[in-house]
């Protein structure tokens, strides 16, 4: 690899990256918190943590397509139009979210019992649900803000964004949480509305950085033209439909668990959030992949989008190399932050270390996932990923677990199975060619 191509992928990648790690950390904070409260706690936040994933998976698959469109605006030499997609993204992350919210705050008692029959957890889990539920519609606008920096090179400004976000989230735990300070003592209650807090200021810091930096490529300028909005929900609407199946499937993969036992489902709720964070430098990647495969179509060069590709790959396999030796060699280490009681801390050792050994190749499919995305190919990653996780994975955990009673560590390498097959497809799908063709 050229060294100029190394850091152009390391300048734009950085800050995607310290910006993914930092974006589960609202839930790791509240898990990391919230476990000194016990594993009915812990297991209310992780399978609440889940459902809102899934609520919020309508407008989180607009980031996708503000990202596209606004690199591929960029590559074209058309930078004065380049957030104009953006402003698209923000309409329809609140006419989707905030009637989709209203409804699922009123019924979350009638259906989320579905998830888990425990009443101890699910007295605990509305509530925090509730409160994050409230905040989906500034979820959906700050993934729009997340594609159109990334988008345009300025992935710096989604970092301090998340930092400050993040920052808040802490502190507003620490308050709420165990009524610190004077403030009233919420508990689990309390994790939700910090976060659902946190999501709103970060919706307003971002707003407050894109009327500064956005305006000269048109930041609230106007919404897209009919046909600009058409190729948006043609980008956008098979990645929510993508991340509405696959946290659809988190939260079934959760619901398993939970037959077999919930110190079980308390140890897959820590193991699933702390590999969504150990996976993310993979996926802040595969983000940085989606730009520059974007700008390389759209100046008309699709063999340079395709080595971008592979370049981020070879970074990636690096990257996660080390992170998976560390998770292989030292899981209780890395688990006992997160949890506190012994029985539930010896079920998760042996997963997370299957996690370590088997993290590069997860982090490959991850990369050229994005890539694809990148290049307007996300109706090609829906039917990938819908048929990996849904027609191979949870069968495989309904197999292993309540049926043969094989305990959580073949759950779990079901689990991962069918993520390492999904790596398998995206790498046969980035060998070929359709995907330079698409139009953005």
């Amino acid at each position: 690899m050229q060294k100029s191509r190394f850091q152009s992928i390391r300048r734009l990648s950085l800050p995607i990256v310290g910006g993914q790690i930092s974006q589960n950390v609202l839930n790791l904070v509240d898990l990391a918190m919230v476990g000194t409260l016990g594993s009915v706690a812990l297991a209310a936040v992780g399978i609440a943590s889940f459902a809102h994933f899934v609520a919020g998976a309508a407008v989180m698959g607009l980031s996708s397509g503000v990202q596209a469109m606004a690199a591929r605006r960029l590559g074209e030499g058309r930078s004065s139009e380049a957030a104009v997609p953006l402003n698209g993204g923000l309409f329809l992350s609140c006419v989707i979210a905030l009637p989709l919210s209203l409804v699922l705050i009123v019924t979350a008692d009638r259906y989320f019992p579905l998830l888990n029959d425990d009443p101890a957890v699910v007295a605990e889990a509305i509530p925090y649900l509730q409160a994050r539920l409230a905040a989906v519609f500034a979820l959906g606008m700050n993934f729009s803000f997340r594609g159109y920096w990334n988008g345009v090179n300025r992935s710096h400004v989604y970092l301090r964004t998340l930092i400050v976000m993040h920052t808040i989230n802490i502190v507003l735990n620490y308050l709420l949480i165990y009524g610190n300070f004077g403030f009233p003592e919420l508990g689990v209650f309390g994790a939700g509305l910090a976060s659902a807090i946190a999501t709103v200021l970060g919706t307003v810091y971002y707003a407050a950085q894109a009327n500064n930096y956005a305006r000269e490529n048109g930041f609230l300028a106007r919404l897209p033209r009919g046909e600009t909005m058409v190729t948006m929900l043609r980008l956008s609407l098979p990645a929510s439909i993508q991340l509405f199946f696959f946290s659809v499937g988190f939260s079934l993969f959760l619901w398993i668990v939970g037959l077999v036992g919930t110190r079980e489902l308390a140890a897959a709720s820590v193991l699933l959030n702390v590999t969504l964070v150990m996976i993310l430098p993979g996926n802040g990647l595969g983000l940085t992949a989606a730009s520059l495969v974007g700008q390389a179509l759209g100046r008309g060069d699709p063999a340079d989008a395709r080595q971008w590709g592979w370049d981020v790959v070879k970074i990636a396999v690096g990257v996660m190399g080390s992170i998976g030796l560390l998770l292989a060699l030292f899981p209780e280490f890395v688990l006992s932050g997160f949890i506190h009681e012994r029985a539930t801390l010896e079920l998760a050792v042996a997963p997370l270390r299957l996690t370590g050994l088997t993290i590069v190749g997860d982090a490959i499919g991850i990369v050229l996932l994005n890539a694809l995305l990148g290049a307007g190919a996300a109706r090609q990653v829906m039917v990938v990923s819908i048929f990996c996780q849904w027609l191979i994975g949870l069968p495989a955990a309904w197999l292993l677990g309540p049926y043969l009673g094989l305990g959580l560590t073949w759950l779990w390498a079901s689990f991962i199975g069918y993520r390492l097959i999904q790596a398998v497809i995206f790498t046969i799908l980035w060998q070929g060619h359709r995907w330079t063709t698409i139009k953005v």
